[in-house]
């Protein structure tokens, strides 16, 4: 009963703020709530202009909105791109704010991009070694072998829950020490702020729920391992 009870809680802060934050985000994606005289993509190309990145390019995504660090490119999906709502505004400030902490190569946002590059090679070789572990153990008769299992886990998991952790702070910091201050010169006005603020704030839960999913997944993998 208290392992069901368990997974129970855990699944609702996994999916609980996700859920939020989908909330917060369309509530403030409504155009009749405030008619900005530009879209997100129109501010992302003035923002980026205004701090002399003019050869980041922004662009319409289909992937989610994020900040291309190898490409150097601001990538809103198409609502936020041509939208002229809050949403739109706050988001695409956020994304150009990866993009000033890569200009000023900030340690923790370069960290970040270092360990984006490893984990790709991390999963291929974690998912390797799940594969050929159950052969291994096979080929050679001996249990230990499987400590591959544990290796390829930690490898495909692992390095999740430590992107995760990295990307948090590099995610306040773009929100909250770049994007908000932005607003705050003229962008949305002193009632809108607080709505801003918590479209932030929502998107920063977005990568907390992320790292609790990837620590329920890792520990799963763990019980299994275990038997």
């Amino acid at each position: 009963m208290t392992y069901f009870l368990l997974i129970g809680l855990l699944l609702i802060l996994v999916y609980g703020p996700q859920l939020w934050v989908r909330r917060i985000l369309n509530r403030h994606n409504q155009i009749s709530e405030a008619n900005f005289p530009g879209s997100g993509g129109e501010l992302a190309r003035h923002l980026l202009d205004r701090y002399e990145l003019n050869e980041v390019t922004v662009e319409v995504t289909d992937f989610g909105d994020h900040y291309d660090p190898v490409l150097r490119s601001v990538r809103l999906t198409r609502d936020k791109f041509e939208g002229k709502t809050l949403t739109a505004i706050t988001v695409a400030a956020h994304e150009c704010g990866h993009a000033m902490q890569h200009a000023a190569q900030e340690p923790m946002f370069m960290m970040r991009t270092r360990l984006a590059r490893a984990a790709v090679w991390a999963q291929k070789l974690g998912s390797f070694l799940l594969f050929v572990a159950p052969f291994s153990v096979l080929v050679t008769k001996l249990p230990s072998v499987a400590v591959l299992n544990i290796v390829g886990a930690f490898l495909i998991m692992g390095f999740a829950i430590v992107m995760h952790l990295v990307t948090l702070p590099v995610e306040i910091d773009a929100s909250f020490k770049k994007a908000l201050p932005l607003l705050a010169t003229g962008y949305v006005n002193k009632q809108q702020m607080p709505a801003a603020r918590s479209i932030l704030k929502a998107a920063a839960w977005t990568y907390v729920a992320a790292s609790l999913s990837s620590l329920l997944n890792f520990w799963r993998w763990l019980a299994v391992l275990r038997r």
